[in-house]
């Protein structure tokens, strides 16, 4: 197994850690280990492209462990009513459809790829989900740090319904296959 593979496998074994670190309330522990899982998410990627170790395992593995690592960490933020579940729904709803359109065009031995913009919304996330984790780390800038966590949530929620809708546009010839 190449070095991307294995930081991807990194991000995803570090998840139930930060959800048990944030689930006992230790945020700042929480917020470590996410920043820590966010950056192999970008080394993976630079590594696997410079060093052309791109494989199929990392192709799917690599988004799949971001949606696992920022998705947990939105469902926590429901259970603390830091954000409302319907934003989650939303983003959600997206990963379904170009989900179900990759696997269509799977069927047909076709890939869709991923564009600009659904890069765009993911690091929007995790930069929201950091300064959410940030808020909870230090209470005495907890309401400055969560307007500035809102702002960016709002602008990925944004991007999400942007690059869904794009992805949709793009690709609309595979709900006629």
């Amino acid at each position: 197994m190449n070095l991307p593979n294995k930081l991807t496998l990194i991000r995803m074994i570090a998840v139930p850690f930060f959800i048990g670190a944030f689930m006992m309330k230790y945020y700042v522990v929480a917020l470590v280990l996410f920043c820590a899982a966010s950056i192999t998410d970008y080394f993976d990627g630079k590594i696997a492209r410079e060093q052309n170790l791109v494989t199929n395992f990392g192709k799917i593995m690599d988004p799949l462990a971001d949606k696992i690592l920022v998705y947990s960490a939105l469902c926590l933020f429901i259970e603390e009513e830091i954000i409302a579940a319907w934003m989650l729904i939303l983003i959600l709803a997206r990963e379904f459809i170009i989900a179900g359109m990759r696997t269509v065009a799977a069927s047909e031995g076709r890939v869709l790829a991923a564009g600009m913009s659904g890069k765009v919304k993911t690091v929007l996330q995790m930069v929201a989900v950091i300064l959410f984790l940030l808020a909870l780390s230090i209470p005495a800038a907890r309401m400055s740090i969560m307007m500035v966590a809102n702002v960016v949530f709002i602008a990925s929620l944004v991007m999400t319904v942007y690059s869904g809708c794009e992805y949709v546009m793009k690709n609309k010839d595979v709900f006629s296959m």
